[in-house]
């Protein structure tokens, strides 16, 4: 059984979370501990562990996320009311094939249950894996970064910067979109930067994210896999002074963005990959970890729509396109609808909702086509 492979926490952690106080979230959470598994009816979240990371070039060390389960253990949780279990730590494999085998299948079988499942360290070549779970599960997939580069290269391999190529070359090709924030264009060659445009894929720079947050949250809305590399955070807000990174994410700004991500509806997997568990950079990570799950406990459940009863529908002609948005009475977000086409090899089986702001609104009532809705378009063709 896919299970087996997890090892349980530390029994130094079993000591350490049995004296914090009854209200943090360390008292709440059940652990895979030397005695007991975890039952998972009814569990809406899992987190795990995964020692793995030959894929960023280094040596494995026995990492026990020890530092990391302490201080998100720590931690306080919100007005939840979520069943939560710690499944523990997967080690690396004889090769990283096999780490890869190990979480692709933990992340498969914990989607049928209906859990999310939280991939907790590891370079982020493990988004692969994490993508590769869906193989089986019938649905395109959206993937949405959080990296300032875009991990594409022209060698046929796979590891923590080139992941993405491996992930659009290779069948089945379960991918319909990719969404980058936050990356930064001296990490990126131009070519790079021309192939996501040419693939109609999404992607924002450091400062468009940054000077307005609110641009990444529909993007999150439309997300399935949520992959997050920790170098995309300033050093002086992660931690990480061994790879200085002297721009990127403030620690208040990335803690937004994973609470985004938390917070929709679509959202069946998440992850935060590329750092150490034994330096500072634990602390930030268990705040964005603790900012995903209050999003989580918020959620509106408005996707996928049953009915659009509780929705205001707005008709625009534009060109020789009527663009039909629908408003939300609930939460006042926005959509956009991507018409079915018939005469084409299309991706999608139906007429399906894009997420949009107010402004995407707006501008269509000026003739303006939003570039979402239009790329959209193009990715439904290829």
């Amino acid at each position: 059984m896919i299970f087996d492979f997890l090892q349980p926490i530390p029994s130094s952690l079993e000591t350490f979370i049995s004296k914090l106080s009854n209200q943090t979230l360390g008292r709440k959470v059940v652990f895979h501990t030397q005695t007991d598994f975890p039952v998972l009816d009814n569990v809406a979240i899992a987190i795990f562990t995964v020692n793995e990371y030959r894929g960023s070039g280094q040596q494995n060390e026995d990492f026990l996320f020890e530092n990391f389960r302490k201080q998100f253990y720590s931690l306080f949780p919100g007005n939840w009311n979520t069943a939560i279990v710690d499944l523990g730590n997967v080690e690396a494999g004889a090769s990283v094939e096999d780490t890869y085998f190990v979480v692709k299948g933990l992340v498969a079988e914990l989607i049928k249950k209906g859990i999310v499942p939280i991939v907790i360290g590891g370079s982020q070549d493990l988004t692969y894996a994490v993508y590769r779970a869906y193989d089986n599960l019938d649905q395109m997939v959206n993937i949405v970064s959080i990296d300032n580069q875009f991990d594409f290269s022209k060698e046929n391999k796979l590891d923590s910067d080139s992941y993405l190529s491996k992930i659009i070359i290779e069948e089945p090709n379960n991918l319909f979109n990719f969404s980058n924030l936050g990356y930064q264009t001296y990490f990126n060659p131009q070519e790079e930067i021309d192939l996501i445009e040419k693939l109609y894929f999404e992607a924002y720079r450091l400062g468009e994210v940054s000077n307005a947050l609110a641009v990444s949250e529909p993007v999150f809305r439309d997300a399935d896999l949520v992959s997050v590399d920790m170098r995309s955070v300033q050093s002086s807000y992660s931690g990480n002074f061994d790879v200085f990174n002297p721009n990127g994410f403030t620690g208040k700004e990335i803690c937004t963005l994973t609470r985004y991500a938390g917070i929709s509806d679509k959202v069946t997997s998440f992850g935060i990959f590329n750092f150490s568990p034994n330096r500072n950079e634990v602390v930030l990570v268990a705040q964005m970890l603790w900012y995903f799950i209050e999003g989580f406990c918020f959620r509106s459940n408005e996707y996928p729509f049953g009915t659009k009863e509780n929705y205001i529908k707005y008709i625009v002609p534009i060109e020789e396109e009527e663009l039909i948005f629908y408003k939300s009475n609930k939460t006042e977000r926005w959509w956009i609808e991507i018409p079915f086409l018939t005469n084409v090899n299309n991706k999608l089986k139906r007429n399906t909702l894009l997420p949009c702001t107010h402004e995407d609104y707006l501008a269509a009532c000026e003739q303006e086509i939003p570039e979402r809705w239009w790329k959209a378009q193009r990715r439904n063709n290829l």
